[in-house]
């Protein structure tokens, strides 16, 4: 194939065109991105939580997390961006509430701690509803990337987050996911990286790492979850896992590890029911945990050129 013939059949891009078009789908494109960069302005810091593996408990890090700064007396936003499977709606009591309307956007629900929450389960008109997207009918793997990041630019731009200190967002498995985020925030501030001590959990983490790396995030750091099973009844500590690689994986990456939070069941069981140990229970040791986090985010934020600081870790601050 001659060189005039791959000229003639390059795709255009949005950057390419520099005229009005007649559909307006640029107007729109350059629209969306106006509006984005106005809304994040409003934002004091965007902290992804994230891993690129399932089941390690990014959403109730993300819950209780939120909760935490929220007790220490910042206003906290939770953007949801799992939008086929959302949980953060139960997790902080606002499933059954309604999203306000007004000039400045969509208003999210205040939830526990009055934390503004905005997840996919809002929309939905019931809560076993299965996501299902618009498409042609057909070829609709083509199509859903396209619409999730819609949607996620949506959520981010055109909801009313307020003049929030901080907005986390929970991201979905897959570093697929972490990419869309980080092309809607090219300038995303802090990814908090969720593992488990297990080595799987590991070696699949750290490929998001230096995904999020490559892309030059300011701040990435580790927290462990579910380092040991922690007895609500006799207080005594079980590894779930064996190896530690959750430390594991902050050594070899020379990435600070911020938390270390132990399985307590207590905390499992609260969250399902729309409740939280750091308010019902802020001595207990997974409530100092993430009361630790959030001052360990804090410092970091507010430092400005900040140093690695010791992992939150419940046995470390009760002495």
């Amino acid at each position: 194939m001659k060189k005039g013939d791959i000229e003639a059949r390059r795709f255009r891009t949005y950057r390419d065109v520099d005229h009005e078009t007649g559909s307006h789908l640029l107007e729109q494109v350059v629209a969306q991105r106006t509006r984005l960069s106005e809304r994040l302005a409003s934002i004091g810091t965007i902290v992804a939580v994230a891993s690129g593996k399932g089941g390690v408990g990014k959403s109730l890090v993300t819950a209780n997390l939120a909760l935490a700064l929220a007790a220490r007396g910042k206003r906290v936003g939770v953007l949801d961006a799992d939008l086929n499977g959302p949980s953060l709606a139960k997790m902080l009591a606002v499933s059954e509430s309604s999203l306000g309307d007004r000039e400045g956007g969509v208003v999210p629900p205040l939830g526990l701690g009055g934390v503004r929450v905005m997840s996919m389960e809002l929309l939905q008109e019931d809560l076993d509803a299965p996501l299902r997207w618009k498409d042609p009918g057909s070829e609709t793997f083509l199509w859903q990337s396209s619409m999730e990041t819609s949607a996620l630019r949506e959520f981010l731009s055109d909801v009313d987050w307020g003049d929030s200190d901080y907005l986390l967002v929970d991201v979905p498995p897959g570093t697929d996911k972490i990419q869309r985020l980080l092309e809607l925030v090219p300038q995303l501030p802090v990814v908090l990286m969720v593992t488990t001590p297990s080595e799987m959990s590991r070696s699949v983490v750290a490929r998001s790492i230096r995904l999020v790396r490559e892309a030059g995030v300011a701040t990435v750091a580790v927290v462990s979850n579910m380092t040991d099973y922690l007895c609500p009844d006799c207080g005594s500590r079980h590894p779930l896992f064996r190896g530690e690689g959750g430390r594991t994986l902050a050594e070899e990456s020379g990435l600070p590890l911020w938390a270390e939070i132990p399985f307590d069941p207590r905390l499992g069981e609260g969250t399902d029911r729309g409740q939280t140990q750091i308010h019902e229970d802020p001595v207990s040791e997974v409530a100092r945990v993430f009361l630790a986090l959030a001052d360990q985010l804090e410092s970091h934020v507010h430092s400005g050129n900040p140093t690695p600081g010791r992992p939150a870790h419940a046995r470390g601050d009760l002495e």
